[in-house]
């Protein structure tokens, strides 16, 4: 359980200037199971609605006869004001801020500008506003079941911070108070990257009373691939990784992940998913080597599903938009007709391209990232940072790292059974994991490949047996 927490100075402080007027928006730091503390990184304004509408206001309740009463005297507009709160926006800013966090860093809890009486009539509403931002934006970990509340009163100016336990009914009773004080935390934050070149094969059942699309075997496979990837091993510079009173050690590092060998029956056909995903990790210092891998492999599947859902999105609005003439007339397939594919029944070849990640330059020396569809551009990133991140985007493209290369994006194509199967031996296979601290990372990969030399070494090695063979039948006789 949290309990002291640690903000980011530097950057709570302008929080602090700017705040006027009640205000909410999304905590931005880490948990620490380990080290039993939070560390909040940045605090991010929730902005307004579609129609222009704050997502949090205050609502006059007091009755005008009892402030025309003679003698009596109208109560304070915080005495008399109760606050309201647009939370399914917040969940959808949670939602869409999550996706640009990278490993280490997630949405932790919620904050509110507002005065001290305010406040504490309203806590059971702050409290569900708190779980709907955590189900928005879960954590990788499920046994994490707690989040942070920070209330910040202009009237008094004062910071309190609060543990909101999610396990428990949601209410005032389940908070509990953390020590919260500012210091430098960005500045001592390790970073970590890593390169995770990934081939995996999904296959395709004969379920004839259920039917399966594209989307949904893939959803399905990356469920599958994400418990595979929680219990992996680990190897770093080839030493198997058991100990957890281990920090992280300067410099570039080797790290492979053993993933177990899976099993499957009746199938028709194969949904191919490869690519390399360009992972980040953020790790405190007193935190150990094995935080550093959970945090790692966090950001590889929320990055995989983080794609899958934009592919999703892009569709829904494709089917609203895109005249069903029209759309049928185009030879090129749509992301929405692909993944509304019938696996089942399709026997021909198909394939759809990932949207690729990219990396734009945050606090200090992190980083945060965003998605850039195959028929998009670099552009569309500085739209999503000044809205979501409240941040100002970068004006020098070269700021903004592009280290997905267009030859290893991720992508995923179906394949018949036999197809597969007789292409299997002319592939190579490989699964590996680059690893490095801010150093060049080197590839780890094992091949199989079937030349013409080695078979016609078996070829002549079964005919020598062959002969041998009838030579001794013939002495025997």
């Amino acid at each position: 359980m949290v309990k002291a927490v640690v903000g980011e100075e530097s950057r709570l402080k302008l929080v602090e200037d700017r705040l006027s007027q009640v205000e909410i928006g999304l905590v931005i730091g880490k948990l620490s199971k380990s080290l039993d503390k939070g560390f909040v990184y940045d605090l991010i304004p929730t902005p307004l609605n579609d129609a222009g509408e704050p997502a949090a206001s205050l609502i006059e309740t007091a009755s005008r006869d009892d402030t025309k009463k003679k003698g009596s005297k109208a109560k304070p507009q915080s005495d008399s004001s109760t606050l309201f709160i647009d939370k399914d926006w917040i969940a959808e800013h949670a939602r869409q801020v999550s996706r640009m966090l990278l490993g280490g860093m997630m949405v932790i809890g919620v904050y509110i500008s507002v005065n001290e009486s305010c406040f504490k009539n309203s806590t059971t509403l702050l409290c569900q506003t708190v779980k709907v931002a955590a189900d928005a934006a879960p954590s990788f970990d499920s046994e994490t079941d707690e989040r942070l509340l920070i209330h910040i009163s202009y009237s008094p100016r004062r910071w309190t911070c609060r543990n909101c336990s999610l396990a428990s009914s949601i209410t005032s009773g389940s908070l509990r108070p953390c020590d919260f004080k500012l210091g430098k935390v960005l500045a001592s934050l390790k970073e970590l990257r890593c390169i995770y070149n990934f081939s995996i094969r999904l296959p395709v059942h004969s379920e004839k009373e259920q039917r399966r699309n594209f989307s949904d075997v893939l959803r399905q496979g990356l469920s599958s691939h994400t418990k595979a990837l929680k219990s992996a091993k680990c190897l770093i510079d080839g030493k198997l990784v058991i100990e957890e009173d281990q920090f992280v050690p300067d410099g570039p590092h080797e790290v492979e992940f053993l993933l177990p060998f899976m099993q499957d029956d009746e199938v028709v056909g194969v949904l191919v998913f490869k690519g390399s995903v360009c992972s980040f990790a953020y790790l405190n210092p007193k935190e150990f080597i094995l935080q550093a891998l959970h945090d790692i492999k966090e950001d590889i599947i929320k990055s995989l599903n983080s794609r899958l859902d934009i592919l999703c999105d892009e569709a829904e609005g494709e089917s609203e938009s895109v005249n069903k003439d029209q759309e049928a007339s185009t030879h090129t397939p749509t992301s929405k007709q692909v993944l509304q594919l019938n696996l089942q029944f399709k026997r021909q070849y198909s394939s759809l391209s990932f949207p690729r990640r990219v990396f734009i330059p945050w606090l200090a020396s992190a980083y945060i990232c965003d998605y850039v569809l195959p028929s998009e551009t670099i552009e569309v990133i500085k739209d999503h940072c000044v809205e979501l991140m409240s941040m100002e985007a970068p004006q020098v493209a070269s700021e903004i790292l592009e280290l997905e290369s267009e030859a290893s994006l991720v992508t995923s194509t179906t394949k018949s059974f036999s197809d597969v199967a007789n292409s299997a031996s002319k592939s190579d296979s490989s699964l590996s994991v680059r690893s490095a601290g801010t150093g060049n990372a080197t590839s780890v990969q094992s091949a199989t490949k079937s030349t013409p030399s080695t078979t016609f070494a078996a070829l002549f090695v079964l005919f020598m047996s062959i002969l041998v063979g009838l030579i001794l039948l013939f002495l025997r006789s």
